[in-house]
């Protein structure tokens, strides 16, 4: 099969390899889609410990497909059927994992991150993951492009659920890329008022735009509080998202925030840039709730699944462009560049 490995820092090779074998616990999917994600492109721009030399890694998280063939204790499934995939599993025994939240597990592993993904015709669901309902069917209304990149919009979706926004709130979410705009329509889904979209690139932030006019798009950040002022009547913003690795937006957003407002830093920072000063009496005396989310639990997962296959949610237009194994540079070069949204590795 071919697939893209990762040997190490800006070391990506696309090699003709066997496909893997499985026992009688796992099962082998046909790859159709794998979408590039911000964390693809940070290991490869910055090294991984689980891709070396002697030990190269395929990576890719956010995957769909075909069943080819299962193990012979396996249940439940069959061969042919459509899936998504969720990449994290924990021990299935700890008190992370059996509250549901295997994906915070202290010895939680991930397909894609420290055992090979979806950038690959095939690839093989370890035991674990079938037997903690990993894989999950998908409807035939619902494309492979759109089920890969559900794990993307389920972690938007963890996020968003630490925020309990209310009908007529307001939402402010910094950062337009492809996580932006997920928070973006969720917050839409809730029924926010208004919802602004702020970032960097004018580019980025018209994509936002032609996906949905409703939004409010503001470029930049010199004159960002003095906008949310005048937008809010000075009463800021009940809600807001932090979508992209800022350690001063994260810093901004106490001050942009209502009374009561409640904050989420979703987006990482890098480790040079991860101590952050922040005025605390902002947060003590306008009551504020600031919350961090990373991944997302396998209910968060198919419940955005079911957002996507009953049109609750459109994410189609968030895939901006498509390419074939062979050409997995020109995707994670447009996501080093900020060029679109969602980049698709896709496989006939």
């Amino acid at each position: 099969m071919l697939a893209a490995r990762m040997y190490g820092k800006d070391d990506v090779r696309i090699e003709d390899i066997k496909t893997p074998e499985i026992n009688e616990n796992e099962v082998l999917v046909k790859v159709k889609s794998a979408a590039i994600c911000g964390t693809d492109v940070r290991m490869i721009k910055n090294g991984n410990p689980n891709a070396t030399e002697s030990n190269p890694r395929i990576l890719g998280h956010e995957l769909s497909g075909i069943i080819e063939r299962i193990g012979a204790n396996v249940k439940g499934y069959s061969k042919g059927m459509r899936v998504a995939v969720a990449p994290n599993m924990g021990c299935g025994i700890c008190g992370f994992c059996i509250s549901g939240n295997g994906q915070l597990c202290r010895v939680s592993k991930a397909i894609g991150i420290n055992i090979d993904g979806g950038f690959a015709e095939y690839v093989k669901i370890p035991e674990e993951a079938v037997r903690q309902g990993n894989i999950t069917p998908i409807a035939d209304n619902v494309s492979f492009d759109e089920a890969a990149i559900n794990e993307a919009f389920s972690c938007a979706f963890n996020g968003f659920s630490r925020c309990s926004i209310k009908v007529g709130e307001s939402c402010l979410v910094i950062g337009a890329g492809a996580i932006g705009l997920m928070h973006a329509k969720l917050a839409q889904m809730c029924g926010a008022s208004r919802v602004i979209i702020n970032d960097l690139s004018a580019e980025r932030l018209e994509v936002c735009k032609s996906i949905d006019s409703r939004f409010i798009t503001f470029s930049g950040s010199e004159k960002l509080a003095e906008f949310i002022s005048d937008i809010t009547d000075g009463q800021g913003v009940d809600v807001i998202i932090v979508a992209c690795p800022a350690p001063q937006a994260q810093a901004s957003a106490l001050e942009f925030a209502a009374i009561n407002g409640r904050i989420n830093f979703f987006g990482g920072l890098p480790a040079d840039r991860q101590i952050v000063p922040i005025n605390s009496n902002l947060i003590h005396y306008k009551q504020l709730v600031v919350t961090g989310t990373t991944r997302s639990t396998l209910e968060q997962y198919r419940n955005t699944l079911k957002f996507i296959t009953e049109g609750i949610i459109d994410v189609s237009k968030l895939i901006t462009k498509r390419m074939t194994i062979n050409h997995i540079m020109d995707g994670i070069n447009n996501s080093i560049e900020a060029k679109g949204l969602k980049n698709v590795i896709y496989f006939d």
